[in-house]
């Protein structure tokens, strides 16, 4: 168990921007990087086209997925 103030865990993620909303994450125990991009009202929002972008799961679709579990 640890002590109060110590600290058990330090996340060593690395963000790699692609092109436009498009990035990939390289975080532990994943043998490839995680790809991030925009997706149908966030796409639209900010007016990202999907010709030029395909659509991906979002940052925010990730911390959602995170936080139900």
């Amino acid at each position: 168990m640890a002590e109060p103030g110590q600290v058990v865990y330090v996340s060593r993620v690395r963000i790699e921007r692609e092109r436009g909303p498009q990035r990939l994450a390289y975080v532990p125990a994943e043998s490839e990087p995680v790809k991030f991009g925009v997706h149908s009202e966030i796409a639209a929002h900010y007016k990202v086209s999907p010709e030029n972008f395909p659509p991906r799961a979002t940052t925010l679709d990730y911390m959602v997925a995170a936080t139900g579990g």
